[in-house]
């Protein structure tokens, strides 16, 4: 491995959850350079999606594209990642200005890869530049080394993966001793090939003795990653893991950790038994609850549903019933694998291979296809990995381009093939062009917003109609928000998940508001006030749990006992105490809740000024496609009559309605667009907004973001400023 540039240093060592230390690598110019956190940067951006938000609003513009050297492609954890006596402490945070919505995208992994680069000691590494040849940083906190090196070369099997190359790479640099103080991320062919390409987490896990792999697998992060050159980096420490944030109250620590593990084991295996089935869990739910994505979200429930539900994975691939968390002290554990799994498709048919996952949203994503066959979401869930190819925009995209070729608007030859549902040969065909840039393949690699545009070109040459009319009628199905595709939760029935999707800052992901479970299945959420404040509350508490490098999953997805007491059971707030307590006894702070909250705006709102700068933070990039809202087509109303009629009866008061099935469908999609556009105005207000969805100066002011950039930024769509001294 040809070494171009080393540079020897100590690492810092970790006090109260931080080492206060950065590290920059420039590819252009293979420059390695640590900067040191000054107290207010690390009080007022804390750290995870913080630091990634302030580090890219400091040092890109609006003219910054995915692939400009000057994009930064940040990878962080926060003060609270790395501490095994607190569950789900192995969290951070990959961001950058993504291929597919042009601006800000943070996505949260987990895995072993942010502790130890705590160990090496850095709260956050900030790439930019691009390598003329391909590279792998190498950080040794061991040694005390940093090297940019050449990245080295494999079979052509290993260097066309994700997992592959990461496997190899780990190999050469152990000497096939491979172990847990060792990480590494990486990125694969399908990343190069696409705009949504994921970078994969890759730990070793001494149980199972072979690698495993978390995904940053949203916006295009790996897309990013390979435009810069770079194929991996990897970092190591041998320094011992509990204790390692040196927390300024051990003892309060080892409380905290120990009341929520207590609530874990007692009531997980009473509710969704995270546990033991994983997220495929949730794949019986929303069939249940008629929320399933089937056919591009046209129908919420199929009768082969139960084909995918998370017994079958448990009993025929999750044969070892590991304890599977994805970081040390973990006991949700819900990160399930399968060992010993045959390809049966693809260029690597006959290979034996271990399989981690499938999460729900890949279970879900297949069915968007209008696939339930289990082998197959194994596999596309194993080869989406190593591809790099992002489970939930590849299915979201082609089930998009599936429903275009059902209405008429793509054809056999414009495709090559038939593009129907169902069909494993032809789902599993557009899965391997996407990921190698060939066929077909080309256009379902650029994602919804733009297969939609190719589309509407193509359809408007064959046809003669206008380009925008064409445009119109595919936007009524177009999964997309600001570029991103929807994850794997249909929203027509939830006024909270549709808030949640249209109102998310990286476009319609469910890390910054899950909603649809509290709403949909709890029933939490009974007013328009009521889910109105929770996009206001739920967005903050997310955004926190993404800045100090903690899994969401253990306090949202584990009812505390005594919530059900509680003046609102799904804030879950006996939970949430115990982490601001943890937070608390690891830096050596005295914050109440509110403190968080305001911590998080803060974030919350440096984030939708980036989102304006890039000419996505207005009202207009806030809506929704119709099928978000409800029913597109009258063949949706159809396949619920009885149910759409009754609640349109509720709601106009009536005891007949109109007998034809269009009269109906016209008349509930207006009332739908109605609920959705006095949200927008309840919840900007309630945000501090003007009812574009701009931020008033006032609310800039007060969370002491207010500085030149944000005052031009704001100056720019027209608001007006009292005369008087920035506040930072």
């Amino acid at each position: 491995m040809e070494i171009i540039n080393f540079t020897a240093y100590k690492p810092a060592a970790i006090r109260g959850g931080y080492t206060d230390k950065i590290l920059r690598v420039d590819l252009s110019s293979a420059a390695i350079s640590i900067d040191t956190v000054d107290q207010e940067f690390k009080e007022k951006f804390v750290g995870g999606r913080g630091y990634a938000l302030k580090l890219i609003w400091d040092g890109t513009s609006a003219e910054t594209q995915s692939d400009s050297p000057e994009n930064i492609l940040v990878l962080s954890g926060g003060p609270l990642c790395s501490e095994p006596r607190f569950p789900g402490t192995g969290k951070f945070i990959v961001g950058t200005i993504s291929p597919l919505t042009e601006t800000f995208v943070d996505s949260n992994v987990g895995g072993h890869f942010a502790p130890l680069m705590k160990l090496c000691g850095f709260d956050a590494i900030a790439i930019t530049g691009v390598s003329h040849k391909d590279v792998v940083v190498a950080i040794d906190g061991d040694k005390g080394s940093i090297e940019i090196i050449e990245a080295p070369q494999f079979d052509q099997e290993t260097e066309l993966g994700a997992l592959s190359y990461g496997e190899a790479l780990l190999n050469l640099i152990t000497e096939g001793q491979i172990h847990e103080n060792i990480a590494a991320v990486t990125a694969g062919v399908g990343a190069l090939n696409t705009r949504f390409g994921i970078i994969n987490s890759l730990y070793f896990d001494p149980r199972r003795k072979r690698l495993r792999a978390k995904q940053a697998g949203r916006g295009g992060t790996g897309t990013v990653m390979r435009q810069k050159g770079l194929r991996g980096v990897v970092v190591k420490s041998a320094l011992p893991r509990i204790g390692a944030n040196n927390p300024v109250d051990p003892k309060g620590v080892k409380e905290a950790g120990s009341k929520l593990k207590r609530v874990i084991s007692q009531m997980d295996p009473k509710q969704l038994r995270l546990s033991s089935w994983g997220t495929p869990v949730l794949v019986e739910y929303m069939d249940r609850y008629h929320l399933l994505p089937v056919q591009n979200y046209q129908y919420g429930q199929h009768p082969d549903s139960p084909k995918v539900f998370a017994d079958v994975f448990l009993e025929k691939y999750f044969t070892k019933r590991l304890p599977d968390g994805c970081y040390l002290g973990c006991n949700l554990a819900c990160a399930k694998g399968a060992e010993d799994v045959q390809l049966t498709r693809g260029p690597m048919a006959g290979k034996t291979v271990g399989i981690d996952g499938p999460e729900y949203e890949s279970a879900a994503a297949v069915t968007s296809m209008g696939v339930f066959d289990p082998q197959f979401v194994m596999e596309y869930n194993w080869y989406c990995d190593n591809y790099g190819l992002d489970t939930i925009s590849m299915g979201v995209t082609a089930s998009f381009l599936m429903e275009c070729y059902q209405r008429g608007f793509l054809t056999e030859e414009e495709v090559g093939y038939r593009l129907e549902w169902g069909n494993v040969k032809i789902a599993d065909r557009l899965l391997h062009e996407t990921a190698q840039g060939k066929g077909f393949g080309r256009v379902c690699g650029q994602g919804v917003r733009r297969a939609k545009e190719w589309v509407a070109k193509q359809y408007s040459i064959r046809t003669g109609r206008p380009v925008d009319s064409v445009m119109a009628e595919l936007n009524k199905f177009a999964m997309e928000v600001k570029g991103l595709e929807f994850s794997m939760y249909i929203p027509k029935e939830s006024l909270a998940q549709q808030g949640g999707y249209g109102f998310a800052l990286k476009g319609p992901q469910h890390d910054e508001a899950w909603l649809i479970f509290i709403d949909q299945i709890h029933n939490e959420l009974p007013t328009f006030e009521t889910k109105a404040e929770a996009l206001k509350w739920f967005p903050l508490v997310r955004t926190w749990f993404n800045a100090v490098g903690l899994c969401k999953l253990p306090w949202i997805d584990v009812r505390h006992p005594e919530a059900a007491s509680t003046e609102d059971p799904s804030k879950n707030h006996p939970s949430l105490s115990y982490y601001v307590d943890y937070m608390n006894a690891t830096t050596g702070s005295q914050k109440t809740m509110e403190d968080l909250l305001e911590d998080s705006e803060r974030l919350y709102m440096l984030q939708k000024l980036i989102n304006l700068r890039h000419g996505k933070g207005t009202r207009e990039h806030d809506q929704i496609p119709e099928r978000a809202m409800g029913p597109a087509f009258p063949n949706e109303y159809q396949a619920r009559e009885e149910y759409y009629d009754q609640w349109l009866k509720e709601q106009l008061g009536l005891h007949e309605l109109p007998a034809a099935l269009e009269e109906r469908h016209r008349l509930l999609m207006q009332l739908r667009q109605k609920a959705y556009s006095k949200l927008c105005d309840v919840v900007y207000e309630e945000k501090g907004y003007s009812l574009d969805g701009i931020p008033l100066p006032e609310t800039v002011e007060k969370l002491r973001l207010l500085d030149r950039q944000a005052l031009d930024l704001l100056q720019g769509h027209g608001m007006e400023f009292m005369k008087r001294a920035l506040s930072n």
